[in-house]
């Protein structure tokens, strides 16, 4: 896959770009209010820090100590080490309580091992109940947005796949009463549902427990009517005490939506009476992103989407363009993990501006780890030949101080006089979106012998 010939697609739309881009813009800057009324923000970004750096360096220790703590309040815990093995454990599940309805709360990690259509294609009915993800699904559509995951579809669009699939009133496009024909029809999901599936926030070591943060509800109707609940979570997921849990729940909202906390946090301690409560816990790379120097900081993300907000890239291309579960910043360091030859290109949808590092709550250096992803990726000989060539002939030129004079001086008095057709073609994909900046009337170099000509020398 290519991430500019993809993003290509989006950027088509000219309006829906501009939108996009002033949409998440708007979540950053909600963000921005909130870290700023917190006199202790940046104290509490340094502790989670250090609190994710010790739970990576003792995960195996952790992990045990979770699973030993899950058992003894009745949690049954699976372990998982690829998208196949955590999907068939999930259906053994399901199939031994005769499942044929599930209702899912958002869940990244279903997401990341396609299980939605894995149960569909065994007859089982799975109904994502969070809005965003409800939406995405009925368009058949993957998450465009780790925690907005309908972020890219407009009101109207809502809209009219409502009236198709629901029935609501052919132009309707008002937010409240599309959520309230949403609400009735999930409803009756949630009642019929024979097994609910939530993702996993925070898994705690100290006490077997884990919490689910979500701003509908949706979660906790969804495990709390059916008999079986099934908790699937990522093994770099987990914390080590309940006391570090505050520190996450006062970043993860402000950093995700500008909220100060998330509307239910959602603490699971056990089975319910007479109900059955499961933890599938997966790998998926994840330990060998753990035996990585370079990357392993990128296991302390907490999936607040706060750098895909703030990357000037993703907001202009649209996290499809990514075709990888978590796109932007994280994504584009975690896929590249996993496989990098599939995934060459995403370190390269990058500016290098490091706003998605100052914006990160578990302060993951992500424009470093970028840019020694590029490294990586040249090492590998993955790069394409285009860049290849076009890398190698600027190496030469900028090593021939007269070549490189006599480009400029062509760049300077040449190109602006040529018509348009001639820069703006498919040699020069730089400019599909973009104007080539003005070229100045004199070099640097000019200017610099101009200066010292006309500068009187000072006598001592």
């Amino acid at each position: 896959m290519n991430h500019a010939d993809n993003a290509t697609v989006f950027t088509s739309d000219d309006a829906r770009t501009h939108w996009h881009d002033q949409a998440l813009w708007f979540v950053r800057a909600k963000r921005d209010r909130m870290a700023n009324s917190l006199p202790e923000w940046e104290q509490l970004r340094e502790t989670a820090a250090a609190i994710k750096g010790h739970t990576v360096s003792r995960l195996a220790d952790l992990l045990e100590q979770f699973e030993a703590n899950a058992a003894k309040l009745g949690v049954k815990v699976h372990w998982a080490s690829t998208p196949v093995e955590h999907n068939e454990i999930v259906l053994s599940i399901l199939q031994k309580h005769g499942v044929k309805r599930v209702v899912k709360s958002k869940s990244m990690l279903t997401e990341e091992c396609h299980l939605n259509p894995f149960l569909e294609r065994h007859g089982m009915e799975v109904v994502d109940t969070d809005l965003g993800e409800w939406i995405v699904q009925l368009r058949n559509e993957a998450p465009s947005h780790i925690v907005l995951p309908a972020i890219h579809i407009k009101r109207e669009e809502v809209g009219e796949l409502f009236h198709r699939h629901i029935g609501t009133p052919e132009g309707l496009a008002e937010p409240k009463p599309l959520v309230e024909a949403a609400r009735i029809e999930l409803r009756n999901k949630f009642m019929r549902a024979e097994a609910g599936i939530t993702g996993v926030n925070f898994a705690i070591a100290e006490t077997g427990g884990f919490v689910v943060c979500t701003n509908e509800g949706n979660a906790d109707l969804g495990v709390s009517l059916p008999p079986v609940h099934i908790a699937c979570m990522g093994i770099e997921k987990l914390i080590p005490k309940a006391e570090h849990l505050g520190v996450f729940l006062r970043l993860l909202a402000r950093s995700a939506t500008g909220q100060p906390i998330t509307t239910y946090s959602s603490h699971f301690h056990g089975p319910k009476p007479g109900g059955e409560l499961h933890v599938v816990m997966l790998d998926n790379g994840r330990s060998d992103i753990l035996g990585s120097d370079d990357f392993r900081r990128s296991l302390n993300c907490i999936r607040c989407g706060a750098c895909m907000n703030t990357c000037p890239v993703f907001r202009r291309s649209g996290g499809h363009s990514y075709q990888t579960t978590v796109p932007g910043p994280i994504g584009s360091i975690l896929a590249p993990s996993r496989d990098a030859q599939q995934f060459h290109s995403l370190p390269y949808a990058c500016s290098l501006c490091g706003s998605c590092t100052d914006v990160c709550p578990v302060k993951i250096d992500l424009h470093h780890q970028l840019l020694t992803w590029r490294k990586e990726i040249a090492v590998r000989g993955l790069v394409p030949w285009s860049k290849r060539f076009a890398l190698g002939a600027t190496s030469q030129l900028m090593q021939r101080p007269k070549l490189f004079n006599l480009v400029g001086w062509l760049a300077r008095h040449i190109v602006p006089l040529l018509p348009r057709f001639m820069l703006y073609n498919p040699l020069n994909p730089w400019g599909r979106k973009r104007e080539l900046p003005v070229f100045p009337k004199q070099s640097f170099r000019e200017m610099y012998r101009e200066s010292r000509h006309s500068t009187p020398t000072k006598k001592s």
